[in-house]
């Protein structure tokens, strides 16, 4: 088996290293130590800081499944649920003591970097975009009511999760997410 490059090592560890301390909370020599290696190597990589956020917040959605929401023989609401429940488990393993990484590089860097807020805004447009695609199928099967609009609904679905995700680094605990699962799937989805 290969050993990893500098680049990979960086950027594995640029997931781990900027999903728990933040973009501002860690500096380039915090990642290059995660990484073992040295802090010169960083710039024959990557641009910038920024470039590497990028780079791992794409690394980071790798790892969201969003297969779960196309998953065939599963009734949309289903998809849409264990979607969630997906999610939820990745805050459970890390004890709360992460978010989600695309909330918290919107929180953090939205302002001053804007090749990061127009990833964000892509990577948001597509979430939403996928959801509703779910609560239309949702729509058509009878599941959820024709009436409503299945894009705003989606929007409303994130903004609501990622909202959640903030509340949780203060709680520490599932109530925000408990919170979440059930408006969402006994109130406004039933």
């Amino acid at each position: 088996m290969a050993r990893p490059s500098l680049r990979e090592k960086l950027a594995s560890s640029a997931v781990d290293t900027l999903h728990t301390h933040g973009f501002t909370g860690c500096s380039i020599q915090d990642i290059t130590d995660a990484a073992g290696v040295p802090k010169g190597s960083f710039f024959n990589h990557f641009e910038n800081k920024e470039d590497l956020a990028i780079d791992a917040l794409r690394r980071y959605l790798e790892g969201t499944r969003v297969d779960i929401l196309f998953e065939e023989g599963v009734r949309p609401i289903e998809r849409l649920k264990n979607h969630f429940k997906f999610l939820s488990g990745r805050l459970l393993e890390n004890g709360f003591e992460r978010g989600c990484m695309v909330g918290l590089f919107a929180a953090e860097m939205s302002r001053e970097y804007p090749r990061m807020r127009e990833e964000l805004r892509a990577v948001f447009a597509k979430w939403c975009d996928t959801v509703a695609s779910v609560l239309r199928e949702a729509q058509a099967a009878g599941e959820v009511d024709p009436r409503h609009d299945a894009d705003e609904m989606a929007r409303f679905l994130v903004n609501a999760w990622e909202g959640a995700m903030i509340r949780l680094k203060i709680t520490r605990d599932c109530g925000p997410i408990n919170d979440f699962m059930g408006t969402t799937f006994k109130v406004l989805l039933k």
